[in-house]
């Protein structure tokens, strides 16, 4: 059985949360997804995601192509992450291409292109810009 891990904060799910798991899964048999804790997200972007950690679990896993879902506290561990769930293939989007190359030598490391024209902070912005009377 080929493990696939990958990581992100999945707040507001969109589609293009759910493109990139989807082609993710379409990599091995078996996908885990690490989500940003809420203090990891603050430390990150200095803000706190709109859902908190527990919701954002809870989205994830009602997805029937993901298998297992965990709390991701710090870049610095993703080696220790991808050890402990027997990860064979690590997925991440493209716009951090390059900076996960290091763990070549524990998994393979895959990254996807992202939905073009689709982010969480795309979609907060269509949000505040939108009439408060609507």
């Amino acid at each position: 059985m080929k493990r696939v891990i990958t990581f992100g904060t999945f707040d507001l799910f969109h589609i293009g949360h759910l493109n990139i798991l989807e082609r993710a899964k379409n990599q091995g048999d078996y996908l885990i997804v690490g989500i940003s804790t809420d203090a990891f997200s603050y430390s990150k972007k200095a803000k706190y995601p709109i859902y908190n950690q527990h919701d954002r679990k809870r989205i994830l896993e009602s997805l029937r192509f993901v298998d297992e879902v965990f709390f991701e506290e710090s870049l610095e561990l993703k080696r220790q992450y991808i050890l402990e769930h027997k990860a064979d293939v690590l997925i991440m989007g493209d716009d951090w291409k390059g900076r996960f190359d290091y763990l070549k030598d524990i998994c393979e490391v895959v990254y996807l292109a992202r939905t073009p024209s689709i982010s969480t902070t795309e979609v907060v912005e269509v949000i505040k810009s939108m009439p408060k009377n609507v």
